[in-house]
């Protein structure tokens, strides 16, 4: 297998347009990706937390190709879990999935003798900082 992350996508104002999910769709379909689980939720405005089914999502969203996407990693703690980095009175996307691009790669350079040491993930906020931060030196370009 290759590395599984997890992405907390909230809709302020449980405004699900789809855009964008024709793009995991594409990441699906090329084998770049796996969906191990996608749970939709809405946080009320009280704080309570309930599932949603895919027909619920909203106008024009068609998710029907990921009906049935639950591995079972994800339980009700974890949903809870999730909730709590929602703001009251929105929607979310809880989506698990398989790097599946990584596994062939790992695989061989674990026949080569290489083995993981380290790993992470830079936030794209901190890549943002570190980038505006250079262009605003004297001299310094970004490429």
């Amino acid at each position: 297998m290759g590395p599984v992350d997890y992405l907390v996508l909230e809709f302020p104002g449980n405004r699900m347009t789809g855009e964008g999910f024709p793009l995991l769709v594409d990441l699906v379909d090329r084998g770049i990706i796996r969906v191990l689980d996608l749970v939709f939720v809405r946080k009320e405005a009280d704080g309570t937390v309930a599932g949603l089914e895919l027909q619920d999502i909203g106008e024009g969203v068609d998710l029907t190709v990921f009906e049935g996407a639950s591995s079972g990693l994800l339980d009700h703690s974890d949903l809870q879990d999730a909730a709590t980095a929602l703001e009251a009175d929105t929607s979310a996307a809880i989506l698990v999935y398989e790097n599946t691009w990584a596994a062939p790669l790992a695989r061989e350079l674990r026949r080569g003798g290489a083995q993981m040491v380290a790993g992470g993930r830079i936030p794209v906020q901190a890549l943002l900082a570190s980038l505006d931060a250079l262009e605003q030196e004297p001299g310094a370009s970004v490429s």
